[in-house]
């Protein structure tokens, strides 16, 4: 009688232990099954293998953060220095504060030790000491071809975590826009300058810049074509403004994006700017800097960038 309560005891604890192993290899963290399969992901600093649908998920990109929080991605740490108001649940507890966007917390990404580290164009200098901690993926925005490099930079998001048709579904939905923002622009036959306002300065933006795909991509023209494409701008000043005189002045607010006062507005809409079409037709258009500074590039961002865009053409 013993023998057989030893031998069904021990019997009951193998199912459990079986169930348990079973439970661990099943559904992820990111409702995906879990999986060893490996896949290899090109981008900008070379080849990177990485477990498909990757549980410990570490992102710089705030476009990318809104693209996987979009498409119900799990993440273990971000960046939470200056995370965008409309990402702002990412600043809970829950997850791992891995520093800034120009100085990660190596130490704290080491204890999570991910599965990948997904980056951007602020986190490259350090890409190198990224990579030796987990497989580090660069998914930054080229400005001089932005619709393919954002495009593509989505696919292999949508390969990474097994979303590829949900991914086509965005970026459907947002080529439809663009083309309607395209037809706007047209018809609309008004010149566009774009400015960054930080502190007491101005600097300007056009083709191929930063900012560019205002004219690039939705088709707006370009008061000036020969604005220099810099990261920065090329500095300009408010007689510059006058003289170009656009019919849309566009604005970014740096010290908003980075927590500082908005002060945008009172620097801008001064005596001399009050002398432009744009101020007279009350087309100075304030562009959300939570989209336009610290994010872009993803599928939040670049959606709400179009219909930005396309409520200044009306």
């Amino acid at each position: 009688m013993k023998k057989f309560t030893i031998m069904f005891v021990m019997g009951l604890l193998a199912l459990v232990m079986a169930a348990c192993g079973n439970d661990a290899s099943g559904e992820g963290s990111n409702g995906e099954e879990a999986s060893s399969e490996k896949i290899t992901i090109s981008h900008e600093y070379g080849d990177t293998e990485v477990v498909k649908n990757p549980e410990k998920v570490v992102v710089f990109d705030f476009g990318i953060l809104d693209t996987l929080d979009k498409l119900d991605v799990d993440v273990a740490g971000v960046a939470q220095g200056n995370i965008p108001s409309y990402l702002e649940k990412y600043n809970g507890e829950e997850y791992e504060n891995i520093g800034s966007l120009k100085e990660p917390d190596f130490e704290k990404i080491s204890e999570i030790n991910p599965d990948v580290i997904l980056i951007s164009g602020r986190q490259a200098a350090v890409y190198d000491q990224l990579e030796e901690i987990a497989p580090t993926i660069y998914l930054g925005v080229d400005t001089t071809n932005y619709m393919e490099s954002f495009k593509d930079n989505m696919n292999k998001v949508g390969e990474l975590f097994d979303k590829q048709e949900q991914v086509e579904e965005e970026l459907a939905a947002i080529d439809e826009s663009i083309a309607g923002i395209n037809e706007k622009a047209s018809s609309a036959d008004e010149k566009a300058l774009i400015i960054l306002a930080n502190d007491d300065k101005i600097s300007a933006y056009g083709q191929n810049s930063r900012f560019g795909i205002i004219h690039d991509v939705f088709g707006v023209p370009a008061v000036d074509e020969s604005i220099e494409a810099s990261t920065h701008g090329q500095n300009v000043s408010f007689e510059y403004v006058v003289e170009q005189d656009p019919d849309l002045l566009y604005v970014v607010d740096r010290g908003a994006a980075i927590g500082g006062d908005s002060a945008a507005k009172q620097l801008v809409e001064n005596d001399l700017v009050k002398g432009t079409k744009a101020y007279e037709n009350d087309n100075i258009v304030y562009l959300d800097p939570d989209y336009w500074y610290l994010s872009g590039g993803g599928l939040v961002s670049v959606s709400e960038m179009v219909k930005q865009i396309e409520s200044s053409l009306e």
